[in-house]
């Protein structure tokens, strides 16, 4: 029987493109246009020439962010807030009398010499060197370092000495402020004492060095309101007077807890009572002439080394026991009136 074939077999060995190449009958089929609608179209940007480009104008105080980033460090300081208002507002003046120089306006004398009264303790070290940092960066110094005198820095013993020493603090400070700390000592020698020799060089020098050179005399408030009375050319030369007051039970208690997370301890609920307590009584017994951030430093530094004290004792020490201070770690209210008694002692034989 044979059988007919209805293809020839030699047609297999032939190309054939509608069957075997997909991509050929792919390109065949109509597009759909429904599909061509959900295909996104790309529109071509035209390029405009450098010269027909828009430029955006930059904001008029664009470094203002960089000084609030700095102003922010005063917000972070425990109460001062008369004090932080008042530094803000000079710093906005100082911005605006240069963005008026730029435009060629009228502008307003800039003298940012000033007093800082208050009880030690109270922040005026520390808001110092912020304000130093805070006038660099807003162009008025060129270094923005703090250089930190007392009398016995500024006063020789000898006739010439004075103004030697007196001359090489102001050097130093060029550039940055000098904080003259117990300013009201320098006149407490009347007309003969070398304090009044250094008061004058340091008043030349403020002029001389008007464009970068900062002074900032403090001390207790009477004695520099009296200082200040006694030398009527200085008053109009320190047109900024800053009045830090003494901290509350609780902002002292805010410092001792910055404190203490600085260091990397924290005070049990307990111990947190105890040092309310302590700081409580320690004013209303005055103590510490009211509020003062160094009762706190000292009654932390204290309870630190008496919770050594008590760990090292102990046979096995956990992590939460290394950072805890307890109401035991705080010290008793007699040894605590011993140390303010000592820092008023010390205190009054620095000022003679």
């Amino acid at each position: 029987m044979q059988i007919k074939l209805s293809f020839n077999p030699k047609d297999r060995y032939q190309p054939q493109p509608e069957r075997n190449n997909p991509r050929e009958r792919r390109r065949n089929v109509p597009t759909s246009p429904i599909r061509d609608l959900e295909k996104p179209r790309l529109r071509k940007q035209p390029v405009l020439p450098e010269h027909g480009r828009i430029q955006a104008e930059p904001p008029k105080l664009g470094g203002w962010r960089k000084i609030e980033l700095l102003l922010g460090e005063f917000d972070e300081l425990v109460g001062l807030n008369d004090i932080k208002e008042v530094l803000k507002e000079i710093a906005a003046f100082v911005e605006i009398q240069k963005q008026r120089e730029q435009e060629g306006l009228a502008t307003e004398p800039m003298t940012l010499h000033m007093l800082f009264k208050g009880s030690p303790g109270t922040g005026k070290t520390t808001v110092a060197r912020l304000v130093g940092k805070l006038f660099k960066e807003l162009g008025v110094l060129s270094k923005g370092h703090l250089i930190e005198v007392d009398r016995a820095d500024l006063v020789g013993e000898y006739i010439g000495h004075t103004a030697q020493k007196t001359k090489d603090q102001l050097k130093k400070a060029a550039g940055g402020i000098l904080f003259v700390d117990e300013a009201y000592s320098l006149g407490r020698g009347g007309e003969k004492d070398f304090g009044k020799e250094a008061t004058d060089i340091m008043v030349k020098y403020m002029e001389d060095l008007r464009d970068d050179l900062i002074v900032i005399l403090a001390g207790y408030t009477h004695e520099m309101d009296a200082f200040m009375a006694s030398n009527p050319g200085l008053k109009s030369r320190f047109p900024i007077q800053l009045e830090f007051p003494d901290y509350t039970v609780m902002e002292l208690v805010a410092i001792g807890k910055l404190m203490l997370k600085k260091r990397q301890y924290w005070l049990e609920d307990e111990a947190l009572e105890e040092l309310e307590r302590i700081l409580r009584r320690a004013i209303l017994q005055g103590h510490n002439r009211s509020g003062n951030a160094r009762l706190v430093r000292n009654l932390i530094e204290r309870a630190i080394r008496r919770q050594a004290v008590r760990l090292v004792k102990q046979p096995w020490v956990s992590r939460e026991d290394l950072m805890m201070i307890t109401k035991a770690d705080l010290i008793s209210d007699s040894a605590l009136i011993k140390i303010t008694e000592l820092e008023t002692v010390i205190e009054q034989s620095q000022t003679i």
